[in-house]
């Protein structure tokens, strides 16, 4: 009689303890999501950047002019050299 307690009750352990474990690794999951959507508009509004004399200055990211192109590696290449 008592070893069928004993193995009822460990059994009934180790269940809590996936559900646990489960519970905790789904939570954090979905609150880095959470956060992760929040913050990107914040972000995205403003870049820090270094000025020339050494100042962090915070620059709205509108008012940067970026043609959207990237650089190849011939173009950087032939840039170098000159």
């Amino acid at each position: 009689m008592e070893q069928s307690q004993k193995t009822s009750t460990r059994k009934k352990f180790l269940l809590w303890g996936a559900a646990l474990i489960s519970v905790v690794t789904f939570s954090k999951f979905f609150a880095s999501t959470q956060k992760s959507t929040g913050s990107t508009n914040e972000e995205n509004k403003t870049v820090k950047m270094l000025t020339q004399d050494g100042r962090l200055v915070e620059i709205d990211k509108k008012l940067l002019a970026s043609t959207g192109n990237k650089v190849t590696t011939k173009e950087l290449q032939q840039w170098v050299k000159k």
